[in-house]
């Protein structure tokens, strides 16, 4: 789906997390090891973009839509789920193939979630100006992380 600008860095990292969630998913018992370290590796970037959700995206979209919105619920409750799946997998390094494809098809599912319907209602919401707004403010988060 082609996203504005000023989510494409987030759609960016959506790409990242859905090639994860796909090892994850196909993990067996000859590949979970590297499965759950790719995983492992991947997550301190998963969890600073939800993160940025968190502190830029959805507080820009609640000054014009319905923080309580039914949808922006669960991707809040989607975001504590996957960090309780993501410290489970942490803490147990033989974590079976069956733990891997739970916490694979909830990356995948969220994922899929924002891209479809979230972004889309953020993107309707927030006026054009303010969306470059959010856009600057969230590649200068990211400049921020990668510098420091």
């Amino acid at each position: 789906m082609k996203r504005g600008e000023a989510l494409a860095i987030l759609s960016r990292d959506h790409h990242q997390a859905l090639v994860v969630a796909q090892k994850l998913t196909h993990a067996d018992a000859d590949n979970a090891t590297s499965a759950r370290t790719r995983f492992l590796d991947y997550w301190p970037d998963g969890r600073r973009h939800f993160q940025l959700e968190e502190e830029l995206l959805l507080p820009a979209y609640a000054a014009y839509g319905d923080a309580y919105l039914p949808l922006v619920l669960r991707v809040l409750g989607d975001h504590v789920a996957i960090r309780a799946q993501a410290k489970r997998v942490d803490a147990w390094p033989d974590a079976t193939a069956d733990t891997l494809h739970k916490l694979g098809t909830a990356l995948a599912t969220h994922v899929r979630l924002e891209e479809r319907e979230l972004f889309p209602i953020i993107e309707d919401a927030i006026p054009p100006d303010e969306l470059l707004v959010l856009a600057r403010a969230l590649e200068q988060a990211a400049h921020n992380d990668e510098a420091g």
